[in-house]
């Protein structure tokens, strides 16, 4: 299905960019806290307007 060479760049590109990722995120961890610290009322507010609207189709059905 695929060449060894493609396996062999998909595995190093997979591991550069997993190394990368963290780096960004560890270099930007104090921003994160500063601008992000209520995300998790935004995450809240999703998941209950999901909820909402999955249980109105539910109960209108």
């Amino acid at each position: 299905m695929f060449s060894r060479g493609q396996l062999i760049f998909a595995g190093i590109f997979a591991t550069a960019f997993i190394i990368l990722m963290v780096w960004s995120y560890r270099k930007d961890i104090k921003l994160h806290s500063i601008y992000y610290n209520k995300v998790w009322i935004v995450a809240v507010g999703i998941f209950l307007a999901i909820a909402l609207f999955a249980t109105l189709t539910f109960w209108l059905h």
